[in-house]
């Protein structure tokens, strides 16, 4: 499937999922609390934004949102409810960018990741970092990959699971260097860090808000982050691409969805409020200071980043030869 038929896909769905449905009035909704869904234990990023989100959205819409922490199968627990809910409005799920790695790892999903549900708006980016064990005589992306080809299959990296960004985060990175390390996978990320940082492991993509202590006291070494732009926690360390490997970008992206067919009105609302939380400047330093960078977004383009990843992940997953799961 080319990035055109894919992106017309999205585009086509769209519309059906705005305008279909019954169409409530604005002034009707929300009349009960909102179910938002999180597909993770409470703690962590997704678990984060969700809180952070879905107290002011409480305020501004003057009705309860409730968090509901459905944990488990790479979030997909969370989103198969999310798919099967009634698209009025009164269930959403925030999702990392994750959400589209899994199709490319998965043979069998319990939902279809376009068809089945309407992207809202877009969070806040929380990149990943690459980093080093100060033993590594490496001080940049350009030298690290110069060390990796001289001692070939002899350098390992950990990631939070396989599938999980910081595990295609180092597929990617070697698919693009033309180099090879070993993976080695974690069942979250804390553990990959203690192994890295006692030397056990050599490098990692971690996120920045699990790694950014130990790069401020020397146990790990920055080289790059992996988003197109520089994060804003780490405004010194350049982008992996502008270090010296063209075309890397691997967006940390995290953003709420709902069922498909959610009403226009209602998506628009959602939409709306949002977007004005997030440009609460009491939001942005809050949201700055855990290492995410506040984005905001139209529902279009949303659907554009989804189909971006969607394909991107598809491929690196197929050029790595990871294993798909039954």
């Amino acid at each position: 499937m080319t990035t055109r038929t894919t992106f017309c896909r999205l585009a086509f769905i769209m519309p059906a999922v705005c305008c279909s449905g019954t169409v409530l009035a604005q002034t009707e909704y929300p009349n009960k609390p909102i179910r938002f869904l999180v597909g993770v234990v409470p703690g962590g990023a997704t678990d984060f934004l969700a809180r952070a989100i879905g107290l002011k959205l409480a305020d501004n819409l003057r009705q309860q949102v409730v968090i509901d922490n459905r944990p488990g199968a790479n979030q997909m627990i969370a989103a198969e409810i999310t798919a099967k809910s009634p698209p009025d409005g009164y269930t959403i799920q925030m999702v990392p960018s994750g959400f589209t790695i899994n199709p490319a790892i998965y043979a069998k999903l319990p939902f279809d990741p376009v068809r089945d549900f309407t992207p809202i708006c877009l969070i806040a980016n929380v990149p990943n970092v690459l980093v080093i064990h100060p033993s590594l005589p490496a001080r940049s992306v350009k030298s690290l990959i110069a060390l990796v080809r001289k001692n070939p299959g002899q350098m390992a990296y950990g990631s939070s699971g396989v599938g999980s960004p910081s595990h295609l985060a180092g597929e990617l990175f070697k698919l693009l260097a033309g180099i090879e390390f070993t993976h080695v996978p974690y069942k979250g990320q804390g553990q990959s860090m203690i192994d890295l940082i006692g030397g056990h492991l050599q490098l990692a993509f971690p996120s920045i808000p699990a790694s950014i202590p130990h790069i401020k006291t020397g146990k790990l070494i920055a080289l790059g982050v992996t988003p197109s732009q520089r994060a804003s926690a780490l405004p010194g360390i350049p982008t992996i691409d502008e270090a010296g490997l063209t075309g890397y970008e691997v967006s940390g992206w995290y953003g709420v969805i709902g069922p498909a067919r959610i009403p226009k009105p209602l998506l628009d609302k959602l939409n709306g409020e949002i977007n004005r939380i997030l440009q609460a400047p009491e939001m942005r330093e809050m949201l700055s200071g855990q290492g995410a960078d506040p984005l905001g977004s139209t529902p279009e383009e949303f659907v554009a980043a989804i189909a971006t990843d969607l394909l991107k992940w598809k491929k690196v997953v197929a050029s790595a030869g990871i294993k798909t799961e039954r």
